[in-house]
């Protein structure tokens, strides 16, 4: 018997939560670029419970600037999907309804250019990944070299790019007489806020000086830190969708109970009730955004790259051996001391909540996912921490066994998932010699000048990079 597919008609014979708003009701408010697992199941569930608390017209247009299918899929279920929140205490479903259009930037441009300038979107966010921004690793700009920012400076009316986009629509909103949008980045960049304003300014600049005067007068750039463990989606994961919901979802999604949000409270109008789910509102988010980045998604990548080497397909897996265990509570603990008091977070707390979340057993997050894109990942993650505590007289031991096992991890795999693929596949293949990670060292714009000139810690790396060859870590 062919099961039902998930839409806007489906009943529950399971208890599920689902929309207790009139998503009829709905309107356009916030256009989101990115429309792939980790908004569908953060910000757009924050937007969920705001809707349900103070209903307003925060309706989400999520855009796809590369996929076709996830826009056919949200289509075909009224643009409807379930998140699976998983853990040992037990499974539960919710049908999320808050965003009531996808468009694709491949086939509705012209669509997507209208809603930029439609005067009923206030916010855009985006979650695009690292390496979509197009940011150069050397001068923290516009690399205008990437595809994107290339393609969008020579035909900047006709954009691909996530900047290209906000800047067209900027210039429009101007040349109408309209205020700008708020740009809401929920990327794992330091102060991503800052960044995503340099990086539009730059290519306002480039374009019409007196648009970038414009936008940086008027514009929001607001920084924020983003959250919640979601993993990949997988056929089993869609299967105990479907059994709990009775119905098929494409979209289906896992994750984990914990979410956070900590944004900085600089709107240009009006603002969700993301408080409703718990999102903080701070004057400052980069306290908040170095402890995530150096503890969560530092110890993570420490986890994902030893896993990798080993031959362990999840976080969990890594975390079950209690050698390995104790290696991301010791890196966790060691990063702990870089950072600056974080208002109303206990950090010992915060790192055994962070080891509870690594150890979840119903969690599925592949270490290949996660070891991804290390040389966009790993300058906020590791090295910048590692400057800082070098210069406060730590040894900073846990920051050089994760930066030797990244770069064991590049030497082993053929087929690198990276943007800098070929620089780092090149650097692999110089011999060792009697300094190891020289080559990788080399890579411009790859480690801060502070760590190229230490070498104490250089040797340190290539201590644990011998280690890792003998079978020692």
């Amino acid at each position: 018997m062919t099961m039902e597919r998930l839409s806007a008609a489906t009943r529950f014979a399971n208890p599920v939560a689902t929309p207790d708003y009139d998503r009829k009701a709905l309107k356009p408010g916030i256009l989101h670029f990115g429309l792939g697992a980790f908004h569908r199941a953060h910000q757009a569930v924050y937007n969920e419970a705001a809707l349900s608390q103070n209903f307003g017209d925060w309706g989400i247009v999520g855009v796809s600037l590369r996929s076709l299918d996830i826009v056919r899929d949200l289509r075909a279920q009224d643009q409807l999907y379930s998140v699976i929140t998983r853990s040992g205490a037990g499974d539960s479903a919710q049908v999320v309804g808050s965003i009531i259009r996808g468009i694709s930037a491949v086939e509705d441009r012209d669509e997507l250019l209208a809603l930029l300038v439609d005067p009923a979107i206030k916010i855009v966010t985006i979650t695009v990944t690292e390496k979509a921004y197009g940011l150069d690793p050397v001068t923290g700009g516009l690399d205008r070299n990437h595809p994107a920012v290339a393609a969008d400076l020579a035909n900047p009316t006709a954009p691909t790019g996530v900047i290209g986009y906000i800047v067209e629509g900027l210039a429009r909103r101007q040349q109408a007489g309209m205020e700008p949008f708020t740009v809401l980045c929920c990327d794992n960049l330091p102060s991503n806020g800052r960044v995503v304003r340099r990086l539009v300014l730059e290519m306002a600049e480039a374009r019409d000086p007196a648009l970038a005067g414009w936008i940086a007068e008027h514009g929001a750039f607001p920084s924020s830190m983003v959250d919640r463990i979601v993993p990949a989606a997988t056929d089993e994961g869609r299967a105990r969708a479907a059994q709990m919901l009775g119905a098929e979802d494409a979209l289906s999604l896992e994750t984990e109970p914990f979410m956070q949000w900590v944004i900085e409270d600089h709107f240009l109008s009006d603002r969700p009730a993301w408080e409703a789910a718990g999102a903080l509102f701070v004057d400052e988010v980069e306290p908040y955004e170095k402890m995530k980045l150096r503890l969560l998604n530092g110890a993570h990548s420490m986890i994902a790259y030893l896993g990798q080497l080993k031959g362990l397909e999840y976080v969990r897996d890594v975390m079950a051996v209690a050698e390995y265990r104790d290696l991301a509570r010791r890196h966790m603990k060691s990063a702990v001391k870089t950072l600056d008091p974080v208002p109303g977070i206990d950090l010992n707390r915060y790192i055994d909540q962070l080891i509870e979340r690594f150890e979840n057993p119903t969690i599925a997050h592949r270490t290949k996912q996660i070891a991804m894109d290390g040389s966009q990942k790993l300058p906020q993650r590791i090295f910048a921490g590692t400057v800082e505590a070098l210069k406060a007289g730590d040894e900073a031991d846990t920051s050089a066994l994760a930066t030797a096992l990244w770069i064991a991890y590049a030497k082993r795999t053929l087929d690198i998932d990276d943007p800098r693929r070929e620089e780092l596949r090149k650097a692999a293949a110089v011999p060792a010699g009697d300094d190891a990670s020289a080559a990788f060292f080399a890579v411009p714009g790859l480690f801060p000048q502070a760590l190229i000139d230490n070498r104490a810690w250089r040797d340190r790396v290539n201590g644990k990079l011998a280690d890792i060859e003998a079978g020692r870590i």
